[in-house]
C-alpha cells in the first residue's frame, strides 16, 4: 500500500512539475511565470537606474548615451556605423517585444507565438503579399550599400542586446506568451516599413463601389463620390498653377462591369487613421522664423508606436521619434530643418477580375493571350500544431483571391491584387536624408527616394523656406481608374507607369504664408492626374486653414493650442438644422431640456460636456436611418457616402428619396426620422448611463483606450477622460488619436516641444511605461532637450566600449 501511495504521489508530483512548465492556451507556464528570480517579478523596476560601462560587440569606437529625466536617450557616436548600432541596442533595450511583434505580424508569423487563433490573420497577411513585398524591398535596400550598412549596424545593435539577455531579463510579455527572442535580421526593417504601408495604404473601395453602381446606378456614385462638398479645402490651394504637361493615359470607351461580390478586406481601414501637419512662414510668426507642427493620428497603444531619442555623430544630429525596428528618426528635426508627415490616402490598391484557363490556374487571359501564372507556397508554423502550407497564385497584377459571390452565384470569381506594397522600395533612404538635410534641395532629394505609403511631407528650414510635397510612387491612371473592380484581361486597366515625382502635388513658400494637410484631397480639380475619389472629410483641414489664415505673430504656444482644438466642423454644419427639423411637440420634458442644451452649444468636443455625446450618437443614428433600409437589403457590401457630402446634400435636398424608410408602409419625411432618431438617442443614453445627464459627459463616451500591443489584459490604460473627436484637429476617438504631438521653431537655435501617450519603457513594471499619458491627456508638451554637444549634466549615462 505504501508503495502504491508513493507511486501515486510521484505521478502527481511529476504531473504538477509538467503542468507548471507547460503553456495551456493563453495561460503561460505558471511555474516559470511566478518564479521569483526569472518570472514576471524579475521585471519590476524597484530602483533608480545608475550609470554603467558596457562592452558592446561590433562597436569600432566609444559611444556615450546620456539619458535625461524623461529617460530619453541622447546617443553620441564618433561614426555613423556606431551610431546606428547603438540606436538598435538602446531601442531593443526598451522595446524589444514591440519590435518583434510588429515584424512577426508583418511576416504573417503570429501563429508561431500565439497559436492557432491567429492562423487566419497570418494567412491573410501572406495572401496579400506582405512577405513578397518585404522581400522585394530588402532586395532594393541591398542595392544601396550605404543603407544596407545602416540596417545591418542597427541589427547588430539589436542582437548585441538580445545576446546578453538571460531568461530572467526577458520582457514580461515573453514570459506571458512563453517564447524567447530570436535573432534580428536587417531584413526585418523592410518588414516593419511594409507594415506601415498595410496600415496606411491598405484600404480600398473597389468592390463596394462596383456593387453600389449595380444597385443604385452611376448617378448615385456621381452625386455622392465624384461630387465634392463646397467647403472642400484641398491641401494644395487652388491658386497653385501647374507648369508641366501631364501624360494622362486614355480611358476605355466603357467601364468594365464586374460581378456582385463580397469584399476582400481582412485588415479593414480603421476610422481615425490620419494626421495633421502645418508650417507657418516667418512672416506670420513672432520670432520671424518658421514654426512646424505635426501630430500623426495612429493606433494608441502601450507601449506607444513611437520611441523618442536623439542621434548625434559627425555630420549627423537629429531629434524626434523613431519606429521600433527602423534606423534614423522618422518625424523630427535637426539643427537646420524640420519635417513632419500625414497620410495621403491615394488609391494604390486595385483589384482585377481574373479569367483562368482551367481549374489548374496555371494560365490566365490577358491582352489577347494565355499567360502563365506563378505561385508561392507560404509555410505558416503554428504553435502546438502542424505547419500550414498555403499556395498563393500570382498574375502580373499580383496575388489572386477567390471571392464569394454576394448574389448566390455558383461560379467562382477570382480577383488579383495590384498594390504599392509589392513594389521594390528603399524608404529608409528618405528618412536618412531627412535626418541630415540642411535645405530645400536636400529635402527634394529625400522625397524623390520615397515609395510608400504616400505621405504629405512638410518641411521648414532656418533660412525661412517652407514646403509641402505629396510624396511616394503614385500610379499613372486615367480618371477614376481603380475605383471599381478592374478588368484583369484588358491591359487598358493596368497601371500605366508612375506620375513623375516633379508632377506630384507640391508647393513651396505660398503667398498665404503657410502649408498644411489633414488627409483631405491633395489638390484642386484642375490638377491633371487622378489620385483617388476618397479622401478624409474636409473638416480638420478647413479648420486648420481657417485658423492659420487669421493668425499673425504666431508663437509655439499658439500652435500648441491649435493641436488641442476640439471644434467639430460637421456638428456646426448639421446640428442647427437637425434641431430645426425636430418636432418639439413630440418630445418629453427631459428631451426638450437636453435639446435646449445642445442649441446653446459652441460645438467644442470637450470632455466635460454632454453635447458631444448626444450630437455624435444622434447624428450617427440619423445617418443610418437615411441609408440603412436601402443598403441593408443585400448581402453585398456597398459604399456609404462620407459624412461631409451627405450633410451638404441633405440640407439642399431634405426630401431626397433615401429619407423614406422603404421597409414601412408609411412614407416618412425628414422631420419623422430626425425626431425619431433624437428620441431613440436620448433613450439609448439613458439606458447606458442613467437619467442623470451628468453621467453622459463626452469624456466617458469617447471610449479612449490605450490597449497593450498584444492585448494582454491589465497592461493597457482604459477609459481615459478625453476631449476631441475624429472630426476635430484634436482627433482623439476610441483607440486612435494623436500618437505624437510635436512643435518645432526654427532659427539660430532650433527649439522643439513634444509628447506621446505612453512612456519610454516597454516594461509594464517600469514607472516610465506610462509616465507621459497624463501629460498627453492634459495637452502638456515637454521641451525637447536637443543637444549640440555632449552634456556635463545628465540623469544617467551608458558608456559603450568596443567589445569582442
Amino acid at each position: 500500500m505504501n508503495l502504491i501511495k508513493t507511486s501515486i504521489s510521484g505521478i502527481l508530483l511529476l504531473a504538477l512539475i509538467i503542468s507548471l512548465n507547460t503553456k495551456f492556451g493563453a495561460v503561460p507556464p505558471l511555474g516559470k511565470f511566478f518564479d521569483p528570480e526569472s518570472g514576471f517579478w524579475a521585471n519590476a523596476e524597484i530602483s533608480e537606474p545608475e550609470s554603467e560601462v558596457l562592452d558592446i560587440p561590433g562597436l569600432e569606437e566609444e559611444v556615450s548615451v546620456y539619458f535625461d529625466e524623461r529617460r530619453v536617450p541622447h546617443i553620441f557616436a564618433r561614426n555613423e556605423r556606431d551610431l546606428f548600432l547603438a540606436q538598435g541596442y538602446i531601442v531593443a533595450r526598451d522595446r524589444l517585444f514591440q519590435m518583434e511583434m510588429q515584424t512577426y505580424d508583418a511576416a504573417g508569423r503570429l501563429a508561431e507565438i500565439v497559436g492557432a487563433d491567429l492562423i487566419n490573420r497570418d494567412l491573410n497577411t501572406r495572401r496579400l503579399g506582405m512577405v513578397y513585398g518585404a522581400e522585394k524591398a530588402f532586395e532594393e535596400i541591398r542595392k544601396d550599400s550605404e543603407m544596407l550598412a545602416v540596417a545591418q549596424a542597427y541589427a547588430d545593435g539589436v542582437n548585441a542586446w538580445i545576446d546578453q539577455l538571460s531568461q530572467a531579463e526577458y520582457p514580461v510579455e515573453y514570459k506571458v506568451l512563453d517564447f524567447a527572442p530570436e535573432k534580428w535580421h536587417a531584413a526585418k526593417t523592410a518588414y516593419l516599413l511594409k507594415n506601415m504601408t498595410r496600415t496606411l495604404a491598405g484600404g480600398h473601395n473597389d468592390v463596394r463601389t462596383s456593387n453600389t453602381i449595380r444597385y443604385f446606378g452611376e448617378d448615385f456614385v456621381e452625386k455622392y463620390f465624384t461630387q465634392k462638398p463646397e467647403l472642400n479645402d484641398p491641401i494644395i490651394p487652388p491658386s497653385r498653377e501647374w507648369d508641366f504637361e501631364a501624360d494622362v493615359p486614355e480611358a476605355p470607351d466603357s467601364l468594365f462591369v464586374s460581378g456582385v461580390s463580397k469584399v476582400i478586406d481582412p485588415f479593414p481601414h480603421q476610422e481615425g487613421i490620419g494626421s495633421n501637419n502645418w508650417v507657418v512662414s516667418g512672416e506670420k510668426t513672432a520670432s520671424g522664423y518658421p514654426i512646424l507642427a505635426n501630430d500623426p493620428h495612429l493606433g494608441l497603444t502601450l507601449p506607444s508606436i513611437w520611441y523618442e531619442m536623439q542621434l548625434n555623430a559627425p555630420g549627423y544630429n537629429s531629434y524626434g521619434v523613431t519606429l521600433q525596428g527602423s534606423p534614423a528618426i522618422i518625424v523630427g528635426f535637426n539643427e537646420q530643418s524640420a519635417w513632419g508627415t500625414t497620410n495621403v490616402g491615394s488609391d494604390v490598391m486595385d483589384w482585377y477580375e481574373i479569367k483562368f484557363r482551367d481549374e489548374t490556374k496555371q494560365e490566365y487571359w490577358h491582352d489577347g493571350q494565355w499567360k502563365p501564372t506563378t505561385s508561392r507556397v507560404e509555410e505558416i508554423k503554428v504553435r502546438g500544431r502542424e505547419t500550414v502550407l498555403d499556395t498563393v497564385i500570382y498574375t502580373h497584377h499580383g496575388p489572386v483571391f477567390e471571392v464569394d459571390s454576394a448574389v448566390g452565384e455558383d461560379e467562382p470569381v477570382y480577383h488579383a491584387l495590384k498594390w504599392i506594397a509589392h513594389e521594390p522600395s528603399n524608404d529608409l533612404r528618405t528618412f536618412y536624408g531627412f535626418n541630415k538635410m540642411q535645405n530645400y534641395d536636400d529635402y527634394i532629394e529625400a522625397v524623390n527616394n520615397y515609395t510608400a505609403p504616400a505621405q504629405n511631407f512638410v518641411f521648414a528650414d532656418a533660412t525661412g523656406d517652407i514646403a509641402l510635397w505629396v510624396s511616394g510612387k503614385l500610379p499613372q491612371k486615367w480618371k477614376f481608374q481603380g475605383r471599381t473592380v478592374s478588368d484583369g484581361t484588358d491591359p487598358v486597366y493596368d497601371w500605366q507607369g508612375w506620375i513623375p515625382t516633379g508632377h506630384n502635388p507640391h508647393i513651396k513658400n505660398p503667398e498665404r504664408g503657410f502649408v498644411s494637410s489633414a488627409n483631405q484631397e491633395s489638390a484642386a480639380p484642375d490638377y491633371p492626374y487622378y489620385l483617388d475619389d476618397d479622401f478624409a472629410p474636409y473638416e480638420r483641414g478647413r479648420r486648420i486653414n481657417d485658423l492659420l489664415a487669421e493668425m499673425e505673430n504666431i508663437t509655439p504656444q499658439d500652435m500648441q493650442r491649435m493641436q488641442l482644438d476640439n471644434f467639430a466642423y460637421n456638428a456646426s454644419n448639421i446640428i442647427p438644422q437637425m434641431i430645426e427639423w425636430t418636432r418639439l411637440e413630440e418630445l418629453s420634458e427631459q428631451e426638450v431640456e437636453i435639446l435646449e442644451i445642445i442649441r446653446n452649444w459652441d460645438f467644442m468636443m470637450a470632455a466635460e460636456l454632454i453635447q458631444p455625446t448626444v450630437y455624435l450618437s444622434w447624428f450617427n443614428k440619423f445617418y443610418r436611418e437615411v441609408f440603412y433600409d436601402e443598403f441593408n437589403g443585400t448581402e453585398a457590401s456597398l459604399r456609404y457616402p462620407s459624412r461631409d457630402i451627405f450633410v451638404e446634400i441633405i440640407k439642399e435636398e431634405p426630401n431626397m428619396a433615401f429619407v423614406d424608410d422603404i421597409i414601412t408602409k408609411e412614407e416618412e419625411v425628414l422631420e419623422d426620422i430626425v425626431t425619431r432618431s433624437y428620441k431613440e438617442t436620448i433613450s439609448r443614453l439613458t439606458r447606458m448611463y442613467g437619467e442623470d445627464s451628468e453621467n453622459w459627459k463626452w469624456g466617458y463616451d469617447i471610449d479612449n483606450d490605450l490597449n497593450h500591443i498584444a492585448n494582454i489584459p491589465g497592461l493597457g490604460a482604459q477609459n481615459l477622460f478625453s476631449s476631441g473627436s475624429a472630426e476635430a484637429i484634436n482627433a482623439v476617438r476610441g483607440t486612435h488619436g494623436p500618437s505624437w504631438r510635436m512643435i518645432v521653431e526654427l532659427g539660430p537655435e532650433v527649439k522643439g516641444w513634444g509628447v506621446y501617450p505612453g512612456g519610454q519603457s516597454g516594461n509594464p513594471g517600469s514607472p516610465n511605461y506610462d509616465s507621459m499619458v497624463e501629460p498627453w491627456l492634459s495637452g502638456e508638451l515637454f521641451e525637447l532637450n536637443f543637444l549640440k554637444e555632449e552634456p556635463s549634466e545628465f540623469y544617467y549615462k551608458i558608456e559603450m566600449n568596443p567589445g569582442k
